[in-house]
């Protein structure tokens, strides 16, 4: 045999053909179509030969160094569709970096990371042409690389995508690749500034994707809507990396609403289920909810906040098996999971540490705390991030032997963690520590809240009190929840110096990233 050059993620897309040809494993629900494994990986070599023609390939066979993406950067800016998988596996396959840039950013917060990220070619879906041209007069990035456009309804600004593909869709020899050589660059969901840079590994996403097949227990039968933007590491790594490794099915849409989201479930039989508690929630409302046969569901992962106890109920009652999970961008994301047979009265948790990642809860000294006691929780993998993308000092500030996640945990003496919110949300009222998630998770169980954010206000007496902003389910008005009748709710559940001292309400939450509460905003509104 002779000698071929290590591929590790750009080798998937050419072992899954050969293994599973004919399996689905890409379904477009905009269009209806479906790509087989071979399909995938022809389109992934016409793309890699793209990109190699255009620069973006390691020079002469040579492997770059963790955090010098010597392959090139191709930014995308762009919905979920069928071309994101073309650049995964092509990027991969020539060593090159898929840097995804969300389409919902402000013009100047996108010309930030197109200036960070430095791209040698950047693909545009056509809806979003006007916005990076806005990026490209907000600032001094002249956007002098080349940009290709995914068209919708025949309209192209740019060159498009498809007319530049070469023909040959044949094997493509790429050069030889290093664990360590960057394939990702995912940005973090900051509101407050431009986002960071994530440099994520092959190594990093194998690992990731070892540990979630090991621990959730994935099968190369199973399906999946992916409801996450591929912006986002929960639409690479949470799911769509694992199932393209294993073998299973994802289905895509340009936007996925609760609705539509039941229909994939039912139509496709779906088997799996990753989201955010808000889209769980929506799902259960929908008018859907009740006529949509779940079976073949075997379990729903909620991440990126703290799932509500009524949907979890919601759901259990229809026989799914859903329980919390833990991550981000910086570590995994999925790193916990739910021991066989795990007891509902540990549902609040997000379970034990996955085979490959080691957790701990560490005081302010860096020490680890007694089971019970809450701390930072940091996070230990090879699944781990190498760092931010030309920002040492933040870097240094999270990433070392440990990653540190900047939220507040704690470790019960069963092994099971629980999270307590961020470690930049905690507030001290007359000298006794307040956790908003606990106290939000509180107000929650009241039957005329939707959601609630809990922010620190001053106080004459006690130093700093809580507001609660409380969205109200639609049936509901300010007049079913009077602060006084708020407090006699919680007396009982929570201590009283935890309970809010003001109210505020608001028709809707802001919301940053997919579909997550946007904190900060919430505080720069209604916070001291």
């Amino acid at each position: 045999m002779t000698d071929r050059p290590q591929a590790w993620v750009g080798a998937w897309s050419a072992k899954r053909a050969a293994l599973s040809p004919d399996r689905v494993g890409l379904v477009d629900a905009a269009t209806g179509a479906e790509y087989t494994y071979a399909e995938l990986d022809r389109r992934a070599n016409r793309c890699a030969r793209l990109l190699a023609d255009r620069g973006v390939s390691l020079d002469g066979g040579e492997s770059g160094e963790k955090t010098d993406s010597a392959g090139g950067r191709v930014a995308v800016v762009s919905r979920n569709r069928p071309e994101y998988a073309d650049l995964f596996f092509a990027t991969a396959k020539t060593g090159g970096v898929l840097a995804p840039l969300s389409h919902r950013l402000a013009p100047p917060e996108l010309a930030e990371l197109l200036d960070a990220v430095d791209p040698r070619l950047l693909v545009v879906e056509e809806p979003f042409a006007d916005l990076v041209d806005e990026a490209t007069e907000a600032n001094d990035w002249a956007g002098d690389c080349p940009i290709l456009s995914l068209p919708v309804d025949g309209g192209s600004t740019w060159d498009s995508y498809q007319s530049a593909l070469p023909e040959n869709d044949g094997e493509f020899d790429g050069p030889t690749v290093a664990p360590g050589d960057s394939h990702l660059f995912l940005h973090t969901g900051g509101s407050t500034g431009t986002p960071k840079e994530t440099v994520i590994s092959h190594e990093a996403v194998v690992w990731n994707s070892v540990n979630t097949i090991t621990a959730w227990g994935l099968r190369d039968d199973d399906v999946t809507p992916m409801v996450f933007p591929m912006f986002h590491t929960g639409g690479w790594n949470v799911l769509t990396v694992p199932m393209f490794h294993m073998g299973g099915q994802i289905v895509i849409d340009r936007e996925f609403g609760p609705g539509q989201i039941l229909g994939v479930v039912e139509d496709r039989s779906a088997s799996v289920l990753v989201a955010v508690p808000a889209v769980l929630r929506a799902m259960v409302e929908h008018d859907r909810w009740g006529e949509t046969d779940l079976s073949s569901i075997r379990f729903v992962k909620s991440g990126g906040g703290p799932c509500r106890q009524s949907v979890m109920e919601a759901w259990w009652d229809r026989g799914v098996d859903l329980s919390q999970g833990y991550g981000l961008t910086e570590c995994g994301p999925n790193n916990f999971a739910m021991p066989d047979g795990w007891p509902r009265e540990k549902a609040h948790t997000v379970g034990v540490a996955n085979v490959h990642v080691d957790a701990r809860v560490v005081g302010d000294d860096g020490r680890e705390v007694p089971p019970g006691e809450i701390g930072e929780l940091e996070l230990r993998s090879p699944h781990a991030a190498d760092g931010y993308w030309r920002a040492p000092e933040e870097t240094a500030e999270t990433f070392g032997g440990w990653v540190s996640t900047g939220d507040l945990a704690r470790v019960d003496e069963a092994g099971y963690v629980s999270i307590e919110g961020r470690k930049k949300n905690l507030f001290v009222s007359g000298g006794e520590n307040v956790y908003p998630a606990e106290v939000e998770a509180a107000v929650a169980d009241h039957p005329a809240v939707a959601d609630v954010v809990v922010v620190p206000v001053p106080d004459d007496q006690w130093g700093r009190v809580g507001k609660a902003v409380v969205e109200l389910v639609p049936e509901a008005d300010a007049s079913d929840l009077a602060l006084p009748d708020l407090r006699e709710f919680l007396d009982g559940t929570l201590a009283r110096f935890k309970h809010p001292r003001e109210l505020a309400f608001v028709d809707e939450l802001p919301t940053s990233g997919p579909s997550k509460i946007d904190r900060d905003a919430v505080e720069a509104a209604f916070g001291e």
